[in-house]
């Protein structure tokens, strides 16, 4: 048998590995990506890289399993223990190591996990970069070599420092409440908060892979359910939902709404616009046309860009952006930080924007266009059908006349209202939300695509 016999390809996705932990994910397949990848930066003349991994129950199994492969190849590791995705992501730039894995499922269920995967300073693999490692992985030419060493490395103390630097907090203490989902963030949220002069209560911030109470998934509005009430209940000025691996964020205002990513990043343009040096504003296609009406009224080129945040990371780097973002939670701030995503981060920004305000945070919303919207939904379908799927939606589109943005799936634009379908890079899912200036358009709208996606399920 061959070591790859036992690997589902349909972990290799769309911008990491990802599977079921000890079914997809198991020694062997963590071993022998873990070979595969020590010979692939070995034979590229790399002689070190960086591991870290989430507080998931697989976690250290798969990094044990993963680094003894490396380690076969002559690889040195720099391994870091349990962290959060910043965290490791911070340790590439502070240890000047480019390249690393990182173990992680994010914000999936607590069977998942998973590997985020970087062959360069760039940051995550995505797309042919991972497709081609994939085809390595399978030809098995891997070297053998002496034992590379296993350096313990401690990222915490200079990634708080760097955190403290990169936030300037204003005359107004701030109260905020912060659930962390029983994700990764759990292990390090106490000691950033203790640097700051904030008002703050824990919600779901001990380390648990369980995730007892929510998925850690601060995108979904009902994960931020339990956030809401905590903030009303103490009368705080608002609440911070971060991810499992904690590079995503979430907000709840004043009253315990959900605020969407979209509108938080509307937040953020308007508070740094009078000091952008670039003129140009990036987002998702999943992103609310009132954010993009926003970056209009305030100077501001819109880039509307493909989901995932491997390809937000490469595009705010290629286009040299102060700021950027998707609807997902992942931002990016390269104003005064590195421009990696850290959910942690981009909450203590939402504090330093409040605190520097004497508004309500409902109200640092105020003034922008009223869209209805659809929170974004999920239809079931498969990997080998869903691409076809939203082909088929495509053209039904020309058909009609539509204008669409194919950037990513199908986004159909109408004068007051639009509409996506995509297939999901990271399951066997189409993620399809609409948008319209009224409810009745907003249901005319949902009706008609969501009919034509049933018609094309059926048909493939």
């Amino acid at each position: 048998m061959k070591l790859t016999d036992n690997i589902n390809p349909n972990i290799f996705r769309e911008y990491d590995l990802r599977g079921i932990a000890y079914t997809d994910l198991t020694e062997d397949v963590a071993y022998t990506i873990g070979k595969s990848y020590g010979s692939y930066m070995g034979k590229d003349g790399h002689k070190q890289m960086i591991v870290g991994y989430d507080n998931r129950v697989s976690s250290p199994m798969l990094y044990n399993a993963l680094v003894k492969g490396i380690t076969e190849t002559g690889m040195n590791v720099i391994d870091l223990g349990l962290v959060t995705t910043p965290m490791y992501y911070y340790s590439k730039i502070f240890y000047n190591v480019p390249i690393g894995i990182m173990i992680t499922a994010s914000h999936n269920p607590k069977e998942y996990n998973g590997f985020k995967i970087s062959f360069s300073k760039i940051g995550n693999a995505y797309g042919k970069l991972i497709r081609d490692f994939k085809d390595f992985t399978y030809k098995l030419d891997f070297w053998t070599k002496e034992k590379g060493q296993i350096i313990k490395k401690d990222i915490k103390n200079d990634y708080l420092k760097n955190i403290k630097k990169s936030v300037d907090l204003g005359p107004r203490k701030i109260k905020v409440v912060v659930d962390c989902g029983n994700g990764t963030g759990s292990i390090i949220i106490k000691n950033i908060l203790d640097m700051f002069d904030i008002d703050y209560e824990l919600l779901y911030c001990d380390s648990n892979p369980e995730f007892p109470h929510h998925n850690p998934d601060p995108a979904v509005s009902t994960n931020m359910i339990d956030l809401g009430k905590k903030v009303k209940e103490l009368n705080y000025d608002f609440g911070i939902g971060i991810d499992g691996d904690a590079d995503r964020v979430g907000a709840v205002d004043e009253d315990g709404n959900f605020i969407g990513a979209d509108l938080i990043m509307l937040i953020v343009y308007r508070y740094i616009n009078k000091n952008m040096k670039n003129r140009k504003a990036l987002f998702d296609v999943k992103c609310s046309r009132a954010l993009i009406d926003e970056i209009e009224k305030l100077g501001l080129k819109p880039v509307m860009n493909r989901t995932g945040n491997s390809y937000c990371n490469l595009e705010m780097q290629r286009g040299n952006f102060d700021f950027g973002g998707e609807y997902s939670g992942h931002v990016f701030f390269r104003d005064k930080y590195q421009g990696f995503d850290d959910g942690i981060y981009a909450g203590l920004r939402l504090i330093e924007i409040l605190s520097h305000s004497d508004k309500k945070f409902s109200e640092l919303l105020d003034g922008i266009n009223k869209y209805y919207s659809t929170d974004e939904t999920k239809f079931k379908v498969t990997e080998e059908n869903k691409f076809a799927i939203v082909d088929g939606v495509k053209e039904y589109c020309k058909e009609k006349g539509y204008k669409v943005i194919d950037i990513d799936g199908v986004r159909v634009e109408f004068e007051e209202s639009w509409g996506l379908i995509r297939a999901s890079n990271t399951g066997p899912d189409l993620t399809v939300r609409f948008e319209a200036k009224t409810k009745e358009r907003l249901e005319e709208l949902k009706t008609e695509f969501e009919d034509e996606i049933n018609r094309q399920i059926e048909k493939h």
